[in-house]
């Protein structure tokens, strides 16, 4: 099936009525589980489309146990993936088909959408309800950008499934590219990017807002010279790159401090059970001592950190299309980023960003310094950032362009 690239915009009494649910192996609820990009991407999708009148059910696989419950009109059912040596995988996708088609017949749902990420559908074959697949980087990808070897039946479970859907999406055009590369494809994406609640990450609603209840003291050390990096601390996120950088900051402006913000992981590569620990041992002792890492926090708080920061930096090398840069965009920070791949589609350099090969450590450094040193470049990226955050990347816009694509699936 050809898919036009073109946005449809549909008239509002095309949007009533669709029925939608999202497979997906995480989302951001107490009673799901530990969430990342994906589950945050689906959640801002999910409200949006509410918004535009349709039914919104999430499938959420990998849990507990079966059950069901409502998150603020969200229908969140949570799967019990089927447990049989060797062939887990295999009855797995046949439960989540059977669910599929019981809330096809039931008219309970329209059409089904699931992410990339190690190919859950391909397999699953429901006998009217159509599949799209929404790319944020399949294992295939993210190997291949972290450059290891990616699971030969990963791979085989991805590609299968894009060649399979009824649809197909992708939230950069440097993914859609790469991921044709990778898989010897030459699919049509339709290309429609993540999207930021701008509701919850509004500067003004939170500029009074109480800190009580925080771990961290957060009047310790707010100046002028705070630089955030929000987001899990691994390799690929280009965290061993970063006490490089700012050993160089240090010596350029000694009064800077860095706040880390997310979980720790363990590293592939080297084996090391702790990221946070290799880096501390590349840190200058005399910037080490200006550093803070807090480990995990509320998503809540972390809209508090960013709005204390003077920038964020996010030094990645594999990303698809990273929410955490639109939150940061979106409460007016400036942000110094990686310029690979996606980046642009994101940041015009030097316009409501810096844009920089993490590798590069002299010249990213650089970059944070002009910005902690002038006050006035601050301001004017972060009102460009959220500018363009407001045009491109809210909710409300990203909702819109996904639902006219629904639409154009399920047309006669």
């Amino acid at each position: 099936m050809t898919i036009r690239n073109q946005i449809l915009t549909p008239s509002p009494s095309e949007r009533a009525g669709v029925r939608l649910a999202f497979l997906t192996p995480e989302y951001p609820h107490p009673k799901t589980g530990n969430s990342g990009g994906i589950g945050t991407s689906i959640k801002n999708l999910a409200v949006g489309l509410l918004a535009q009148g349709c039914a919104v059910r999430i499938l959420v696989y990998g849990q507990k146990e079966d059950a069901i419950f409502e998150d603020n009109g969200i229908v969140v059912q949570q799967i019990k993936n089927v447990k049989l040596k060797g062939l887990s995988w295999w009855l797995t996708r046949k439960k989540l088909e059977r669910i599929i088609n019981t809330l096809y017949a039931n008219q309970e749902i329209d059409l089904v959408e699931a992410p990339d990420w190690t190919g859950i559908t391909s397999f699953i074959k429901p006998k009217k309800c159509p599949i799209v697949i929404r790319l944020n980087g399949s294992d295939t990808y993210f190997c291949h950008l972290d450059q290891r070897p990616v699971k030969w039946i990963n791979k085989f479970h991805e590609k299968r499934a894009l060649q399979n859907a009824d649809g197909l999406i992708s939230v950069s055009q440097f993914t859609a590219n790469l991921t044709n590369q990778l898989f010897g494809l030459n699919k049509n994406f339709t290309i429609i990017p993540n999207a930021v609640d701008l509701s919850l990450f509004n500067r003004n609603s939170i500029e009074n807002a109480s800190l009580r209840g925080t771990k961290q003291p957060f009047e310790k050390n707010l100046n002028a010279n705070r630089i955030l990096y929000f987001g899990t601390l691994i390799r690929k996120k280009g965290l061993l790159e970063l006490p490089l950088i700012f050993n160089k900051v240090i010596e350029q402006h000694p009064t800077a401090q860095l706040m880390l913000v997310g979980r720790d992981a363990s590293d592939i590569i080297s084996g090391n059970a702790s990221t946070w620990a290799m880096m501390q041992a590349l840190f200058s002792p005399t910037a080490l001592a200006n550093v803070t890492y807090l480990g995990g926090v509320p998503y809540g708080e972390i809209i508090k950190h960013i709005k204390q920061a003077t920038l964020c930096v996010f030094p990645t090398f594999a990303e698809a299309l990273p929410v955490s840069w639109l939150e940061a965009m979106a409460l007016q920070k400036p942000v110094v980023a990686s310029n690979i791949g996606w980046a642009n589609e994101i940041i015009e350099d030097g316009v409501d960003g810096f844009l920089v090969n993490p590798k590069e450590h002299t010249t990213y450094a650089n970059r944070i310094v002009q910005l902690l040193e002038n006050p006035e470049l601050q301001k004017q990226f972060g009102t460009a950032a959220r500018k363009k955050v407001e045009q491109k990347f809210s909710m409300e816009i990203v909702a819109q362009q996904s639902l006219a694509f629904y639409e154009n699936i399920l047309s006669p």
